[in-house]
């Protein structure tokens, strides 16, 4: 069946920590690890609850800088060195770009309850994708079978019409668990090289 639909996720994929500095000056300032940081912010309970919208962005920052003795006045600062190294991937943005209108796009990411907004005021992505999947919004998260069959009845596509980017190889399996293709994110110039190759191939 041919490929109708491309779904993308966003955090290490379109939007990537291209320098660690700024988190590992913060880590240090903190006596902490850039793994532990890291960790407190997205692994951590409240990590996982802001993930599925159980608690907001802010609430989940407010317990860093609790948990870290980081002024709580200061959040707005906290985020801003925590995420200062994160670029949009915009060579990226302009392959997916030019799928269209051959192709419907689409994002499924596990993402907090503010990062609508920046996806189309920050990050320039608003007019790149036709549906936006976002965990806090829908309160379900990848690898949860729900999320992807969402995303294919908001794109009007059967998994197999579908082809999924993840960098996570747990989500990888999940959206081929539910019938998709996927493809694993290494690199920019691979998923760009894989994912032509896969577009071009023939399909059963």
């Amino acid at each position: 069946m041919a490929i109708r639909a491309v779904i993308w996720d966003i955090g290490g994929v379109l939007l990537r920590t291209e320098d660690q500095e700024p988190r590992r000056r913060l880590a240090e300032s903190l006596g902490m690890s850039l793994k532990e940081l890291a960790a407190l912010v997205f692994d951590s309970e409240m990590g996982k609850k802001a993930q599925e919208g159980a608690v907001s962005a802010q609430e989940l920052l407010e317990y860093a800088c609790r948990t870290v003795h980081y002024p709580l006045d200061q959040t707005a600062r906290f985020e801003q060195e925590f995420f200062a190294g994160d670029r949009v991937d915009g060579a990226l943005l302009d392959h997916i770009r030019s799928l269209k209108p051959r192709y419907r796009t689409g994002i499924i990411s596990n993402a907090w309850d503010d990062v609508r907004p920046m996806i189309y005021t920050d990050w320039g992505m608003g007019d790149v994708f036709d549906t936006i999947v976002l965990s806090a919004e829908v309160k379900l998260m990848k690898p949860d079978p729900r999320i992807f069959h969402l995303a294919l009845d908001k794109l009007g596509v059967f998994p197999e019409e579908a082809v999924f980017i993840d960098d996570s190889a747990r989500n990888v399996e999940g959206a081929h668990m539910v019938g998709m293709h996927a493809i694993q994110f290494l690199s920019s110039e691979q998923i760009r090289a894989d994912l032509d190759a896969f577009l071009e191939s023939p399909k059963e």
